[in-house]
């Protein structure tokens, strides 16, 4: 499915695709961006048997020492068997910090940029599927539902096998469930 333009409108209808595809595909694992967990709250409300795996913002993005997920928020998705991974981008980290210090561009930038051309969402999804497998909240080796945004709710929903940071390139992307045609806003 492709929606006309990214952003939140889009919401409810990729997380009622998505979990349509699971079901499908026996797929037991969804991961999900959501900073604030208010995507992660709507997806939760359908949730039957699946391992959700809300990746959020790590704690400083938007400036020093915030946490964009506040504290109830985090507790009631916890409580509700979400697993939380608030951690360093795998497609940023410290190639940002190089450029923001020292100007240029670095590899994990430019991959990131060129993933971007199927849109923030897929790009996401993409690099959400990555931190989770790092972090050891999915298995390796299987096929999982990613959904992410371009800015505030989700706009894509990919199935993807994803593979380690430092296997990066032996990732697959096997559907492109939904995501915007038109990528700007």
């Amino acid at each position: 499915m492709y929606f006309d333009k990214p952003g939140f409108a889009n919401t409810d209808k990729v997380i009622e695709l998505a979990l349509n595809t699971a079901k499908e595909r026996k797929l037991k694992h969804i991961i999900t961006a959501s900073n604030t967990g208010h995507s992660q709250k709507k997806l939760l409300a359908y949730k039957s048997d699946f391992n959700l795996v809300c990746v959020t913002h790590h704690v400083g993005f938007k400036e020093p020492g915030l946490d964009e997920m506040g504290s109830d928020t985090r507790d009631y998705l916890s409580k509700n068997g979400v697993k939380i991974l608030t951690t360093s981008h795998v497609l940023a980290g410290v190639d940002r910090a190089i450029r923001n210090h020292f100007g240029g561009v670095y590899p994990a930038e430019i991959m990131a940029q060129t993933l971007r051309i199927f849109g923030q969402g897929v790009k996401v999804a993409i690099e959400i599927s990555i931190m989770a497998l790092d972090a050891g909240l999915i298995p390796y080796g299987e096929e999982v539902i990613a959904l992410a945004g371009s800015a505030t709710g989700l706009d894509s929903a990919i199935v993807i096998e994803p593979a380690h940071a430092n296997r990066f390139f032996d990732t697959e992307v096997k559907e492109i469930i939904c995501m915007p045609r038109n990528k700007k806003a």
